[in-house]
């Protein structure tokens, strides 16, 4: 491991960043991710947002088969100027091993927050859609409403399959039963 200063990852001047820029990036706490070349810096996630995340991990991962794996906050690559650390993500249990994930997770969860709410629905949905990932979903841990929405790629476009406040029971890529409410249940 060596020391690198954020002016030496940096791009050339008029460049846009790479992955392997990316990679070089100091680990200082906020989240970089690369969208088309260009550097997306997120403030660390809030408690809350942390809390609904741990939250979601423990019902996929109770109901999750044998075969399939959920995975928070890796690196998905996916293009060498476009990489994002989603929130969650269920993955084939051949998918584990390397340091990102470089084949369409199986379903996507962003948990959505105020500084990244606009590039969730619209510009990392349109990334996922066109890498090939089957599911996507967007948790809005907003209290006292929490919303869970839905996606399903049908015929290589997403296709909304819910906007909910309510208890959903999704199939793909398992069954499992969410109720939004419960992920934020406790909490001011």
């Amino acid at each position: 491991m060596s020391v690198v200063t954020i002016a030496e990852a940096w791009p050339a001047a008029g460049h846009p960043f790479t992955v392997a820029e990316l990679d070089r990036m100091p680990d200082d706490g906020r989240r970089y991710e690369l969208l088309d070349g260009a550097l997306i810096v997120s403030p660390r996630p809030t408690t809350i947002h942390q809390f609904v995340a741990m939250r979601l991990l423990r019902v996929l991962a109770d109901a999750c088969p044998e075969d399939l794996c959920v995975v928070p906050e890796p690196a998905v690559e996916v293009g060498p100027q476009t990489e994002f650390d989603p929130d969650l993500v269920v993955v084939r249990m051949d998918q584990i091993g390397g340091a990102k994930l470089t084949e369409p997770p199986l379903l996507v969860i962003e948990i959505r927050s105020p500084s990244t709410a606009l590039i969730d629905l619209n510009r990392k949905k349109a990334v996922y859609e066109r890498f090939g990932v089957p599911s996507y979903w967007i948790v809005n841990p907003e209290v006292p409403q929490p919303e869970l929405t839905v996606f399903e790629l049908r015929d290589g476009r997403y296709a909304p399959v819910a906007t909910t406040q309510g208890p959903f029971v999704a199939h793909h890529p398992f069954a499992v039963s969410i109720d939004p409410v419960c992920l934020t249940a406790g909490l001011r």
